[in-house]
């Protein structure tokens, strides 16, 4: 049997979304993957998707919120399943609301899941991964780290905390020469059950800033940087536009978002009187990968195939760029 076949995978939040998503696309290789999250309804449909494409599954419920909890998971799963070779840090929970009308106890929760619920999983897997001087943890965060939006305060603030804790950890790392992997994944807007059981204030359905890209290229790019030794990546044009253009121009994007930020986080869709709320309690419900935008969510983004190959297409392009100038000069 490969290594590969062998691997241990911990994904907290794997219940719905992105999360799911991720467990899926690690089983495709063959992983055994330990799926974490509040929800037990979503955790056994992730189950039943892992194991339908070949991979192995470990179900645990859990808040990571509870520093306590996730640390007995991952002393749980190093003494069932096996080593853990990789970490996804992607359980989060957001409110839709102004500041204004935000409660303390509202933004404590939303930085206890978002925030201190990827330290929680951090510290745990590095307690094993220092040992062996191995492993890779992947923060799943957010174009949202580098830019905050309106309506989304709480959030936004956990994934610039998230940024900054990573950012200090990687250089611990690095002055001890450790050999653990660790990146950041800023991701652009997705179709997830996100917007259908985030507490709202909005007075219609809340929906992400378009475009929009489906679950699984998250889930490829994700992957993808668990195994690779890069800093961060970005998924979807979107984050990169959204980064970058932060740091030229910040200014103009406060303006843009004042225009567009309020209007396009909600749609046409009023609220419906029985929607769910996953803030303090799990939705027991299987909300499966996909929101409801899978008509207008993309299934691939060209800005990631060019970033997971840019050497190569580097190479090809001055190879080509040779080949002209050689054919005009001879």
């Amino acid at each position: 049997m490969s290594r590969r076949r062998q691997e241990v995978v911990v994904v907290c939040g794997a219940s719905a979304g992105i999360g799911r998503a991720t467990a899926v696309e690690f089983a495709r290789r063959g992983a055994t993957v330990a799926l974490l999250a509040r929800g037990e309804a979503g955790l056994l449909g992730a189950k039943a998707e892992v194991e339908a494409v070949g991979g192995t599954a470990w179900v645990q419920t859990l808040d990571v919120a509870d520093a306590e909890q996730v640390e007995a998971a991952a002393a749980r799963i190093e003494a069932e399943v096996g080593a853990i070779d990789i970490w996804v840090n992607n359980a989060m929970v957001t409110v839709f609301s102004p500041v204004a009308e935000m409660s303390a106890e509202e933004f404590r929760r939303v930085t206890e899941v978002s925030y201190l619920g990827t330290v929680h999983g951090t510290c745990a897997a590095l307690r094993y991964m220092r040992v062996r001087n191995r492993g890779s943890i992947v923060q799943v965060g957010s174009a949202l780290a580098y830019r905050a939006i309106p309506l989304q305060s709480a959030y936004c603030g956990a994934k610039f905390a998230c940024r900054g804790f990573t950012d200090a950890l990687r250089v611990e790392l690095m002055h001890a020469n450790s050999k653990i992997r660790l990146t950041m994944v800023h991701l652009s807007a997705f179709n997830t059950p996100q917007f259908d059981w985030a507490r709202t204030r909005m007075p219609r359905q809340p929906q992400p800033l378009p475009p929009i890209f489906q679950p699984e290229v998250a889930a490829r790019g994700i992957v993808w940087a668990a195994y690779h030794r890069r800093r961060e990546l970005y998924i979807g044009f979107p984050a990169v536009k959204a980064i970058f253009g932060n740091k030229l121009l910040p200014g103009f994007a406060d303006w843009v978002l004042c225009r567009q930020g309020f209007d396009g986080q909600q749609s046409d869709q009023p609220l419906p009187a029985d929607r769910p709320d996953n803030l303090f309690d799990a939705v027991n419900r299987d909300m499966g990968s996909h929101g409801r935008f899978d008509a207008q969510a993309r299934d691939h983004s060209w800005q990631l195939r060019w970033t997971l190959h840019r050497r190569a297409i580097a190479i090809g392009l001055l190879l080509a760029l040779l080949a002209i100038v050689w054919l005009w000069a001879f």
